[in-house]
């Protein structure tokens, strides 16, 4: 159990779960997964990997507006296994899954 300013918050903990609060994630200054990404924490896409010649879905993830410099937003995740990803890209949204959005290099945002 964590608190906050409002005392104990109450979190589910198992392997495939976390909790994490917006100041205390640790993704300054690197890069991660958009699948690692906290809600609402906006970030940077550095690049989307690959994974064979021709990949059609990182391309298809391209053609959707996931290009690097691109400013993306998790906003919610589904309720059985987090999965899929709402994710918002400029005014667009979209639901991936985890798979798809881990192939998704991003770096936090630089506060204005």
């Amino acid at each position: 159990m964590r608190t906050d300013d409002n005392g104990p918050v109450r979190c589910g903990h198992d392997a495939l779960r976390r909790c994490y609060n917006r100041e205390s994630f640790p993704i300054t200054g690197r890069s991660v997964t958009l699948s690692d990404m906290p809600l609402h924490r906006p970030a940077i896409v550095q690049s989307v990997e690959d994974r064979q010649p021709n990949d059609a879905i990182a391309r298809r993830l391209r053609e959707l507006g996931f290009v690097a410099g691109e400013e993306v937003v998790v906003l919610a995740t589904g309720p059985v296994g987090r999965e899929p990803l709402l994710v918002q890209v400029g005014y667009t949204r979209f639901a991936l899954r985890r798979s798809e959005a881990a192939r998704i290099e991003v770096e936090e945002a630089k506060a204005a």
